[in-house]
């Protein structure tokens, strides 16, 4: 039996592969929007507005933004009730972050898809030159992955990527009530706000560094490591332990040492 969510007469059969939950919490979406220091100055984009519950907290401080949403019956939904707003009826992958950042950087907020919520963490990392910070609500394990600190079991490849690059903040945790259709999870708000600068030039070379060093968890990086890098200037004993074992700084050393192999 398809679940069907009603709001305003718009009726939405709630899509599981698109992993919608709709928030219904006034308090929650007022609390994310002053977190996420909205403002009338901002270029601001808004993730999958849904039936536009963040929505219309982010209008009070900002009449004119930005929203993308991929459903067409949602969108269709944002269109009528919201026309001043520039929306883009896309799915968020696939959309030109440059080009909206053209006049000045994003503000980004969102309640984004439990289904493809690392692919969205993994695009604002890629385009994270074009942001301030992005305000997002999530599925609460993913964030508690991506505050994670070394030698415990959540410290993985989201944690060390996007601690590498952004300053991650967990805000606040949101209860499953709160959603139509409930979720079987809780949720959780982060902020992830883009480092002035880089700590590395070649910020591609080193995401491919972190997926090999993790790629089997229980291997030691010498083992990880040794097929795609030349090792001979890293020391016998850090090759002896485990990825999760490094800190982000321990990371940016020693990809610093490494050549890959031709």
């Amino acid at each position: 039996m398809r679940k069907v969510v009603e709001y305003k007469h718009t009726e939405i059969a709630v899509k599981k592969k698109l992993g919608q939950n709709f928030l219904t919490d006034p308090n929650i979406t007022r609390k994310i929007v002053i977190a996420s220091e909205a403002g009338p100055q901002d270029n601001i984009l808004e993730i999958g507005p849904g039936f536009g519950a963040l929505t219309r907290e982010i209008m009070k401080y900002c009449p004119v933004f930005t929203v993308v949403e991929k459903d067409r019956k949602l969108a269709e939904f944002i269109r009528g009730e919201y026309p001043q707003l520039n929306l883009i009826e896309n799915d968020f992958l696939e959309t030109d972050l440059a080009s909206l950042a053209q006049d000045k950087p994003l503000r980004v907020l969102g309640n984004i898809p439990y289904s493809i919520t690392t692919p969205i963490l993994f695009r604002l990392l890629e385009h994270r030159r074009y942001l301030v910070s992005a305000t997002l609500m999530m599925q609460h394990e993913v964030a508690m992955r991506l505050i994670a600190k070394p030698s415990t079991k959540d410290y993985g490849i989201l944690a060390v990527q996007m601690q590498a690059f952004c300053d991650v903040s967990y805000l606040f945790k949101v209860g499953r009530k709160v959603f139509k259709p409930q979720p079987g999870v809780d949720s959780a708000v982060l902020q992830m706000t883009p480092k002035k600068n880089d700590p590395l030039e070649d910020s591609e070379g080193f995401r491919r560094f972190v997926r090999i060093a993790f790629h089997q968890r229980r291997k030691t990086l010498l083992n990880n490591l040794k097929e795609n890098y030349n090792l001979e200037s890293v020391e016998s004993p850090t090759l002896k332990l485990r990825a999760e074992a490094l800190s982000i700084e321990d990371f940016f050393q020693l990809f610093k040492k490494l050549k890959p192999l031709p």
